[in-house]
């Protein structure tokens, strides 16, 4: 029997697949599916397959192309079905309602070319979510569209938080019944038989929940004072034991205080039944956690929601939950106190979502350090002990790690004492902050003049004086009216790419990049409708320091790969992500012999038996998008294959 792996991902306006030359089938493959958004519910995002190899990577070629669901779109209209461009629809519903997406945040008329997803493959189908929000089944061999299912959620009004993109669906299967699910930019989770991408009957109200029903301050008739919806979602649900467990997405650019809370949702996935949710933000005085919030700042405070990725342990009937950041993002002075559960990791029990344990990662968030990754379950052994760890990558550059079962550090963690000193009234930082001991941190932490770049004299001094008026210091200095320079950015270090951990070795590899960011703080405006004391407005000017040229303001390198034993907490190698020829390449640098640079991006990682393998947006043969193969012992690329686009999800494989 002869078998072919593939690698597939998302891009611009649809998915590429590449394949490599058949090979004969391997013991383990775990029949090479991909059955997770992380390849498993422990988000590993390793496959044991090893038929792509160092050796033959670079002869990898494109299988098929798949040209996204979204380019057209289907209305009833006449008595019939109006079959058109999606631009073409936009612009009717645009007439008919012209407030539907007027916001002066993002595009005035619904994206369909970022195409995040990475699939799913299950018995020979991809299943993907589209940034339309729309779902697609994919044959795996030819890349032909078996069917496709529009929620309509454009129709609703823009989306909060980044919209018109969607990172991926769920499978669930239960002997010869399976399911689709995934929810969508207008706050509805809708779940499809598989097979027909027919909605499922028996699931909620015709196959959809609405999400909002019963959060707080989230209805479907209200809208945030930038016209956005109140509610929406980014990122896949999460299915162990016949439960799907969702989180959200809620907005960072507010002008209230008052928003409605990120709880976590869950509902049995063959009923819609509601099971639980769990408040990520406590409902009552009498709630774990509600003396976290001074003054009662619970009531009308919202977010701290998860909108990145979950992980879930089958065996121990177990979630971890990777909570952000509570209202507002960069101010806090109307919810004095550590604020739980924001900026945690939190266990909770898949039938009943009461907590096991918990671990907050920043207190008093004012730098969106969300925890943006998904947490990654690996078997470890540390000083001959075998431990069930989980792993949570952050934004600040740490890997924060803990027995999975009792939420234990395997390494200490300290609170250590921070700068609080800040001129915005009425803001109370935490005096301390919590770091891990191992490992140590894999990107940059915090602003120093000894970390601008150097690579000349001269242009080390236009750095000096870039920064110049601007507030430097550690990791976690308090945002200020002057501009601090927070480092990693709020982007960070990691984010959703995440990590990927090798379950033979324990070797866990973690893709991040090296910028800042600085928040341009402003008064509000007394028309503005805005309850907080500040708000940020992103535009000209507002993002700090600049260097002519483009030239970098840090030394380098601008994005790495890390690689860390988890069983001693030591990094084992790092490499920067691409040779950076886009900045070395400006005139003050090209006759410069400078080493590599990083910085062509941090695309998520794939592992596989024999390789690590990212996307990376530069360094192809003709200067283009690439998708690199690295030899995970020792970090050195072993192969290069071109890419026709830029690729905006995580790779995934499967053999056919």
């Amino acid at each position: 029997m002869f078998r072919r792996q593939n690698l597939a991902f998302g891009a611009a306006l649809g998915a590429i697949c590449l394949c490599a030359a058949p090979a004969a089938a391997q013991h383990g493959a775990t029949n090479g599916e991909w059955r997770s958004y992380g390849g498993d519910t422990g988000s590993t995002k390793y496959s044991p397959l090893d038929q792509v190899t160092e050796e033959n990577f670079e002869q990898l070629e494109i299988a098929w192309r798949w040209r996204s669901v979204d380019t057209h779109l289907a209305r009833g209209a006449g008595g019939g079905i109006w079959l058109a461009p999606a631009r073409e629809l936009f612009e009717v519903l645009a007439q008919e309602d012209p407030e539907r997406w007027d916001t002066d945040l993002y595009s005035p008329r619904p994206g369909t070319s970022l195409l995040i997803a990475t699939p799913l493959m299950v018995d020979g189908v991809l299943y993907l979510s589209t940034p339309l929000y729309q779902a697609a089944a994919v044959d795996a061999r030819t890349g032909e569209t078996l069917w496709s299912f529009d929620p309509k959620a454009y129709e609703s009004g823009t989306p909060a938080v980044i919209p018109w993109r969607h990172r991926g669906v769920a499978y669930w299967e239960d002997g010869g019944e399976a399911r689709i699910v995934w929810a969508t930019g207008d706050g509805y989770l809708i779940a499809v038989d598989a097979k027909t991408g027919r909605p499922a009957a028996d699931f909620g109200d015709g196959g959809r929940i609405d999400l909002m029903e019963g959060i707080p301050r989230a209805d479907r008739e209200s809208r945030t004072v930038q016209n956005l919806l109140a509610l929406s979602s980014q990122s896949p649900p999460l299915v162990v034991r016949d439960t799907v467990v969702v989180g959200s997405s809620m907005t960072d650019m507010i002008l209230t205080k008052e928003m409605p809370p990120g709880w976590v949702r869950a509902y049995d996935v063959r009923t819609g039944r509601h099971k639980w949710d769990f408040h990520t933000i406590p409902q009552s005085a009498d709630e774990y956690g509600a003396d976290t919030w001074l003054n009662q700042s619970w009531r009308y405070s919202g977010a701290a929601n998860v909108w990145s990725l979950m992980s879930g342990d089958e065996d121990l009937g177990y979630v971890y939950l990777p909570t952000g950041t509570p209202t507002g993002d960069y101010y806090g002075g109307h919810r004095p106190g550590d604020n739980l559960f924001a900026e945690s990791l939190v266990c909770v029990d898949i039938e009943t979502g009461q907590r096991v344990w918990h671990f907050q990662g920043v207190h008093h968030g004012l730098w969106d350090y969300d925890f943006a990754s998904a947490p990654n379950l690996m078997d470890i052994v540390v000083d001959g002990r075998p431990v069930r760890a989980v792993a949570q990558p952050s934004k600040q550059g740490f890997i924060y790690t803990f027995d999975r079962v009792t939420g234990d550090p395997v390494w200490p963690i300290e609170e250590r004492p921070v700068p609080t000193d800040t001129d915005l009234v009425g803001e109370v930082p935490s005096p301390t902050q919590p770091f891990p001991t191992r490992p140590p941190p894999f990107e940059y932490q915090g602003t120093s003049i000894d970390d601008l770049v150097d690579f000349t004299p001269e242009i080390r001094q236009m750095a000096i004086e870039a920064v110049e008026g601007y507030r430097l210091g550690p990791i976690f200095t308090p945002n200020s009216t002057r501009g601090t320079l927070i480092r990693p950015s709020v982007g960070g270090g990691a984010n959703w790419s995440g990590a990927a951990v090798d379950p033979d070795t324990g070797l866990l590899y973690v893709p991040s990049v090296n910028t800042h960011s600085v928040i341009p703080y402003a008064d509000v405006e007394p028309d503005s409708g805005a309850t907080m004391r500040y708000i940020w407005r992103w535009g000209p000017g507002g993002g700090g320091p600049t260097m002519p040229q483009g030239l970098p303001l840090w030394k380098p390198p601008y994005s790495r790969m890390t690689a860390i034993d988890m069983n001693r907490g030591d990094h084992v190698w790092m490499t920067p992500l691409g040779n950076g020829d886009r900045i070395r390449n400006l005139p003050l640098l090209r006759d410069l012999d400078l080493p590599p640079l990083g910085g062509d991006g941090r695309g998520g990682p794939l592992l596989t038996r024999t390789l690590l393998i990212n996307a990376l947006t530069a360094g192809g043969s003709d200067g283009g998008p690439r998708l690199v193969a690295y030899d995970k012992a020792s970090g050195e690329i072993v192969g290069s294959v071109d890419l026709p686009g830029g690729a905006l999800g995580t790779p995934m494989t499967y053999m056919l």
